[in-house]
């Protein structure tokens, strides 16, 4: 089963690159407060890193060289996919190490893996891996947990429930050199306007607060 850190292997010469969609400021708000809670419980430092909430869409390596046709090519998918609501609906886990919170409809973003193909044979045209996506998208909310830990969150989590929708109207692309660099975003793709959820919904413009490191949270999550 897949855990958090979706990364092909980084080859020399070449980046990693993330495909990622994130929660409105308020979901964001409640699944840091759900990591800071797992800390609070299980004080499991390595457990709980300072990722802000994302849900992967693709993963890949690709030469720099290559990155403005990637850019083109995600940014026709981008302009031609309709934003869609994610509705984020109780937890799950991915033995041995992973607690999640779920998604409720995965159909767009099976839909967005599929148009995302052409890239996949871009980049595999020059000698690169296969791009990975997902097979069941989510939201972590702890992972490298110990066994034991993960059992006992996995028995106590089977028992909580969380319920919380958000539009995602954009996709952001990161980039980082191998897996000890911190991601950095590249661009944001907008999505072209479609389903609605009720009331006001924030985007996520402001794309340079986000830190998709992996260094552990501090006990005083930062938000």
């Amino acid at each position: 089963m897949i855990a958090p850190n979706f990364f092909p292997t980084t080859e020399k010469g070449y980046f990693r690159y993330l495909l990622v969609a994130h929660p409105d400021k308020d979901v964001h708000e409640k699944v840091m407060a759900e990591k800071q809670f797992f800390y609070d419980e299980y004080k499991e430092k390595a457990g709980i890193e300072e990722i802000k909430p994302h849900i992967i869409i693709a993963s890949f390596l690709a030469k720099e060289g290559t990155e403005n046709t990637v850019i083109r090519w995600m940014q026709r998918i981008c302009s031609n996919s309709e934003s869609f609501p994610v509705t984020l609906n109780n937890y799950g886990g991915f033995p041995p190490d992973t607690i999640y919170l779920r998604i409720q409809n995965e159909t767009p973003f099976r839909q967005l893996a599929q148009e995302l193909s052409v890239v996949n044979a871009y980049v595999s045209s020059g000698a690169c891996p296969p791009m990975l996506t997902i097979p069941r998208p989510h939201v972590s909310i702890a992972g490298k947990l110990r066994e034991d830990v993960f059992f006992k969150a996995l028995t106590q989590y089977a028992h909580k429930s969380f319920h919380e929708s958000f539009l995602v109207n954009e996709l952001l692309l990161l980039k980082s050199k191998d897996e000890y660099d911190t991601c950095k975003p590249v661009i944001v793709f907008a999505l072209k306007p479609g389903n609605q959820l009720a009331g006001p919904q924030e985007s996520g413009k402001n794309f340079k607060n986000y830190n998709y490191g992996h260094k552990i949270i501090n006990t005083n999550t930062r938000i």
